[in-house]
């Protein structure tokens, strides 16, 4: 799953054991991207690194995409192992989101280009829904395979009003908002019930509690999108996804030793979700602490993801990414 990379020595098709978890680091990228963005909109900052950002994404998102395209060319039967997992399954979706993600971002540079990206994710996290709900229905799952990471071929769905708002029609893409929030509510039982009454998750998915942020953070920026008002509604989701933020913050002594995983990169699009909703909370409402609260999110962001960037190459020039679990 979170392809733990501990020092061997590999054979030269090392591409056998890339991880479909790497779509992560587009979607750490493309988070802090969108953030850039976003504040350059309200106080004209950041036009320069935000559209350096933007192809920064871009080329990790096309070098990724080739490795894993790749791998399935090379070693179909690896691919078939992880789509067939029961941990493993729920990262396939953060590839279809890697899509929604970039359209997002290249949507001010080149709009048709977006457009094309837009359009394959939202095909690609129709496919990834179904599929995954499918396997859970038919496969004998255990409460131990159930980590933060199921949100992301469900909830996922919220992505695509943000991606698409104002292009296709509401009613369409009402259609996945309810998709996504209905299984939020469903998954967060199930999950608050493994974590409280289980054992502990292992420490490599830790990172993955940050997932906790990202649906009501994300939802709210659907909602907004659809919509254009800060109702309570609105603001239920802004709070929810507020007191996650500040529960994970205050569990910082649960992360801070951890040793390096792959699945690091989850503590960052959850970051950028939920800098993003305040930047947004207070585009709509006007009122300061938003805004004080996004500057303290965004330079948290920009310290997580700069950290996770780091590690990430440092170990990948180690050679230990890539490499037999």
């Amino acid at each position: 799953m979170l392809e733990e990379m501990q020092c061997q020595a590999i054979p030269s098709n090392r591409i056998k054991f890339f991880p479909i978890m790497m779509f992560a680091v587009v979607m750490g990228l493309s988070g802090l991207s969108i953030v850039f963005q976003k504040y350059t909109e309200i106080f004209d900052l950041f036009s320069g690194l935000s559209i350096g950002f933007a192809y920064l994404d871009l080329v990790v998102f096309i070098l990724i995409l080739f490795l894993y395209i790749s791998k399935i060319y090379l070693h179909f039967d690896e691919v078939k192992k992880e789509f067939a997992h029961p941990v493993r399954i729920n990262f396939f979706a953060a590839s279809s989101i890697s899509f929604l993600l970039v359209s997002i971002v290249f949507h001010p540079i080149h709009a048709n280009f977006s457009h094309i990206l837009m359009y394959i994710g939202i095909a690609m996290q129709t496919f990834f829904t179904f599929y995954t709900i499918t396997f859970w229905i038919n496969k004998n799952l255990e409460i131990a395979h159930s980590n933060p990471a199921w949100f992301i071929p469900i909830v996922g769905n919220v992505l695509v009003p943000v991606a698409a708002g104002g292009y296709l029609d509401n009613n369409f893409l009402m259609y996945y908002f309810s998709i996504g929030i209905f299984f939020w509510i469903v998954l967060t039982a199930v999950l608050v019930n493994r974590i409280i009454f289980h054992h502990q998750l292992a420490q490599k998915f830790l990172p993955t509690l940050f997932i906790f942020i990202a649906p009501p953070a994300l939802s709210f920026i659907a909602y907004i999108k659809m919509y254009g008002t800060f109702d309570i509604f609105a603001s239920f989701l802004y709070n929810l996804g507020l007191f996650f933020t500040f529960l994970l913050f205050f569990m910082y002594r649960s992360f801070i030793k951890l040793e390096f995983f792959i699945s690091w990169w989850a503590f960052t699009f959850p970051l950028a979700a939920i800098t993003i909703a305040s930047i947004l909370a207070y585009k709509m409402s006007h009122v300061n602490l938003y805004i004080y609260f996004g500057c303290i999110f965004m330079m948290i962001t920009i310290g997580v993801v700069s950290i996770v960037a780091y590690r990430t190459v440092q170990h990948i020039l180690k050679k230990e990414i890539c490499i037999i679990e």
